[in-house]
Parts: structure tokens; C-alpha cells; sequence
């Protein structure tokens, strides 16, 4: 805002104490604000309700049921009371290892399928490529039935979060198509001048092309962090028989349940559930929104 303020020209004519400065600088806040007017009731649109989650944690469970939108006195024990739920840091503890292990399983078995759709020519490539666009559009919803049974009657691992990790082994459609995307737009200049100096396919896939493909793996790595971090739908089908396999987005729910008149406790476990997610967006926003971008630059 001071280097808007400092670019205006009325504003380095007049000095900073007269009242022409003032007013010179009045003008050209108004004149901001009318220019970002829409970008600031969208952010605020997405940012208010977060900060009411936040503040009504931080109130007493009396306070909640007032209008009061500001904490009296701030209760920052109420944080410490969800960590002493019985099976919340379980929860967090399965959360990270189908959130962790998925997501290194599905980027690690996604990237070789994506680099063989972007860079190879073989016979039935573009029947590959719509089975893959295919499986994007198969809700899990219709085959959860038979993979339950298979899961649960086959290999008895219900009540366990395998059965939504051992899958991620094979590869995810969307996150085979989006790498694929992004590795059209790598010139395969660099991957012939590779295979001359004599790198076989293997080595070419790791020394030219993965540091290349950094910002659409990561754009991959965190939707996949993301689907797995939130999922409610898969733990509820195969983890809701066995506590010990809940994981926070099942478990908030039982959270809920057993504290529904204590809004400032179930507010805080709330922002205990989102807060990772959007800090690991914070710091990786860049690489993320490069990532995305890139993949539509050629189809």
C-alpha cells in the first residue's frame, strides 16, 4: 500500500504535513480500494469464516451461545482438552500415514505411466489415454461394493486403512493425466540430446526429466496429500468398525457427536484438522499454482 501511496503523483508534490497530502493520500486509498474492490470481498468471503472458527475456539463454552464474536477471555486451554481426547493423536498418527505414504505411492507409481503416455509412441496409446480420462470419470461410489468385498472377505483387512494405501501403488488416473500434461511441455530436445550422450530410458526419466517436472509433481503431491488428508468416504467404508484406524476426518465426526454443545471444543478441534492443510498450501503455493498452470500450456 505505501508504494501505491508513494508512485501517486499528487502525493510527491505535497508534503507530508500539509493538507494537501492528506488529502492526496485519502485519494489514493479510495482509489486502491475501488481497483481491488472485488479481490477483497472475495478474500473476505473465504477468510471470515475462518476467523470466526478460530475465535469461537478460543471462547468458553458459555460464551459461544451469546452473540459475542469476540473472545471475553481466551481460552486457549481448549486446545489442550482435544489433545487429551482419548484417540485424537491416534487419528492424527493414521491421518499422516495414509495422507504421507499415499501421496509418495501415488506420485512414485503415477510419474513412469505419465512419461510413457507424454514421450512414447507405441500402438494403442490414444486407447490408453481415454481408459485413463475413463477411470477420472468412475465415481468410487460404483465399484466400492465388490472392492469392499475383496478387501474385507479376500484378504480380511477390514478395519484397516491398507486397503485405500495398497491401491495407490498402481497409480491414479487424474494424477497420471495431470503429469502427463506437464511433461508435454518439456522439449524432447532435452530427452534425445539425453539418450545421445547415452542415459538409457531409466536414467533419462531421473536425471532430465524428474528435475525438470519438480512443479507438476508437487502440483500432484498436494492434491493427492490433500484428497487423502480430507477423505471422509474411504475411511468410513473401511476403518468405521475399529476406532484405532480412525483417522481425523471420521474422527472428528465421533468428535462432534460426543461434544455437540461445546462449540468451543469442537471449533478447535476443527481448526486442529485444517490448520495442517493450509499451512503445507502456505509454503507450497508457488510451486503449486506454477504446476497447475503449466499443465494446460500444451494438450
Amino acid at each position: 500500500m505505501a508504494q501505491v501511496l508513494d508512485r501517486d503523483p499528487a502525493v510527491k508534490k505535497a508534503t507530508a504535513d500539509t493538507p494537501a497530502a492528506r488529502t492526496a493520500r485519502r485519494k489514493a486509498l479510495l482509489h486502491w480500494i475501488a481497483v481491488h474492490s472485488l479481490g477483497i470481498a472475495a478474500a473476505l468471503f473465504f477468510v471470515l469464516p475462518f476467523v470466526f472458527v478460530v475465535l469461537t475456539s478460543l471462547m468458553s463454552n458459555q460464551q459461544t451461545l451469546t452473540r459475542d464474536l469476540i473472545p471475553t477471555t481466551w481460552e486457549w486451554s481448549n486446545y489442550s482438552k482435544v489433545l487429551d481426547t482419548p484417540g485424537f493423536l491416534t487419528w492424527w498418527r493414521n491421518t499422516l500415514l495414509y495422507a504421507g505414504v499415499g501421496t509418495v505411492l501415488t506420485v512414485v507409481s503415477s510419474i513412469p505411466v505419465a512419461y510413457a503416455l507424454a514421450k512414447f509412441r507405441f500402438r494403442g496409446q490414444r486407447l490408453s489415454m481415454m481408459l485413463v480420462i475413463s477411470m477420472m470419470m468412475l465415481p468410487p461410489q460404483v465399484i466400492i461394493v465388490p472392492m469392499y468385498l475383496f478387501w474385507a472377505k479376500q484378504l480380511d483387512l477390514a478395519g484397516t486403512l491398507w486397503p485405500l494405501i495398497i491401491p495407490m501403488a498402481f497409480g491414479d488416473a487424474f494424477a497420471i493425466f495431470l503429469l502427463r500434461q506437464f511433461l508435454l511441455t518439456i522439449p524432447n530436445e532435452y530427452i534425445d540430446a539425453a539418450k545421445v550422450d547415452g542415459c538409457g530410458e531409466l536414467r533419462t526419466l531421473l536425471k532430465v526429466v524428474l528435475p525438470m517436472a519438480k512443479p507438476g509433481i508437487a502440483a500432484v503431491a498436494l492434491f493427492q496429500f490433500f484428497y487423502a488428508w480430507n477423505d471422509y468416504f474411504g475411511p468410513q467404508i473401511y476403518a468405521s468398525e475399529n476406532p484405532a484406524a480412525w483417522t481425523l476426518s471420521y474422527g472428528l465426526e465421533s468428535f462432534k457427536g460426543a461434544h455437540h454443545t461445546d462449540w468451543n471444543l469442537t471449533m478447535a478441534a476443527t481448526v486442529m484438522v485444517m490448520a495442517p492443510v493450509i499451512l503445507v498450501f502456505f509454503f507450497a503455493q508457488k510451486a503449486f499454482v506454477e504446476g497447475v498452470t503449466l499443465t494446460g500450456v500444451k494438450g
